[in-house]
């Protein structure tokens, strides 16, 4: 009986974040840059420790469609440490793609210099790949781009934009169903990796990366059984999809290697291990050590020393290595008295790695409506309304009127 095949899934590794960090003088790029690389070199430590017969890069190399060379030149080396072990499965995304049609993208440059053991996904096709422990067909399904689906589609004059949404993924769909078809009569391991957003699936903060509208593929596009896995990248939150359905092969997100902001402070972060037979994978998440991003969230409404009460909400949380950002909930008497400046200091004395950001958010009593104007009231009528503003309990309210009450008696 032979072993099952071991396929590590990674994707969205986005090289070129810069934001939250600083120039690196060891390196020469931004620390966020250095952190996305660690990531990866955790990843490529993995595969070649645990012996890895295929690697599936499901799309987005790098932040942008036009890398620095030093980008391209890092993930190269990375990239070449994987091929130099086993063969590597490179999916073009919508990041790795050209904003014209007729450039190259940017990791086209693998399939052009013929790099030994790998093989770019840019079309949507069967690839049959000898791994040390056996062959293995890999279905590549890179980014969807209109004008490439549609190419020779006539399109309704007036087309609205929904209507072309809905053509395109009408066609995707039959690529999809092409590539079901045709994986059904190969017997081996099988494995389609996609770089789209899936329904169903839970998004985070590749919203704000996002290049272009949208295509949402129906999950049951990609589920067909002719697949034993479905390594999927785009979406930056690693779920997968068909959990606990043993009539369907998994359908698995990665996630991305590294957080991009805030959206993404929960989310764990790392690639997929899988041990893939003809009819059966079974796979696991492997976390990497990545960035913290920690949100202290402190209410200093009504505090006397409402600096000592953020200092004291510091040193109750790990800050060590990690991107930090302060809100605060204050009054405006609170507001006057809060300090900055002390609070960054803490934050850094805490081993906060950076400081994103300290804001204030100042809650203002509302004005409350008199009914009629001031000179129509009494002076505890205007007392009673001054105090409701103040958020005080009733019963302190109460307790204040009635001592007024006594105050104005005497000076009448």
């Amino acid at each position: 009986m032979t072993e099952p095949i071991r396929l590590l899934h990674f994707a969205d590794v986005h090289i070129g974040m810069e934001n939250y960090g600083r120039t690196d003088p060891e390196i020469g790029v931004s620390t966020r840059v250095r952190d996305f690389l660690r990531r990866m070199d955790d990843m490529v430590d993995y595969a070649l420790e645990h012996d890895a017969d295929l690697v599936v890069f499901a799309g987005d190399a790098f932040k942008t469609r036009n890398p620095s060379p030093t980008f391209q030149r890092e993930f190269a080396f990375r990239i070449q440490d994987l091929a130099a072990h086993c063969p590597v499965v490179l999916l073009v995304g919508n990041h790795d793609l050209p904003s014209i049609e007729k450039r190259a993208s940017s990791i086209e440059i693998y399939e052009t210099l013929n790099v030994p053991n790998t093989i770019l996904g840019r079309d949507y096709a069967l690839h049959t790949i000898d791994t040390q422990r056996g062959p293995v067909l890999v279905g590549t399904a890179p980014y969807p781009v209109r004008n490439l689906l549609l190419r020779n589609v006539d399109l309704p004059h007036r087309s609205t934009i929904a209507e072309i949404d809905a053509l395109v993924e009408q066609h995707l769909d039959l690529k999809l169903q092409w590539l079901a078809e045709h994986a059904n009569k190969v017997d081996m391991p099988r494995v389609l990796t996609g770089h789209f957003s899936v329904s169903g699936a839970t998004f985070g903060s590749e919203r704000s990366v996002m290049l272009g509208r949208d295509v949402t593929v129906l999950l049951s596009s990609i589920s067909d059984p002719a697949w034993d896995y479905v390594a999927l990248g785009h979406i930056h939150k690693h779920q997968c999809l068909t959990l606990g359905r043993a009539d369907l092969p998994p359908v698995v997100y990665s996630g991305s290697l590294e957080r991009i902001d805030f959206g993404e402070e929960n989310d764990n972060k790392g690639f997929v291990w899988v041990e893939l037979e003809r009819g059966r994978a079974l796979w696991e998440f492997v976390p990497v050590n990545s960035r913290p991003f920690i949100t202290l969230r402190v209410d200093v409404r009504r505090a006397g020393d409402p600096n000592q009460v953020v200092l004291e909400d510091i040193l109750r949380h790990d800050l060590d290595d990690a991107i930090v950002r302060v809100i605060i909930t204050a009054d405006p008497e609170a507001d006057l008295l809060l300090n900055d400046r002390a609070i960054q200091y803490a934050l850094q004395d805490a081993g906060a790695n950076h400081v994103a950001a300290i804001q204030r958010n100042v809650e203002r009593p509302a004005r409350l409506r008199l009914g009629t104007t001031p000179e129509g009231l009494s002076p505890d009528q205007l007392l009673e309304r001054y105090l409701q503003t103040k958020d005080y309990p009733p019963d302190r309210i109460a307790l204040l009127l009635d001592t007024a009450q006594q105050i104005f008696g005497a000076e009448e």
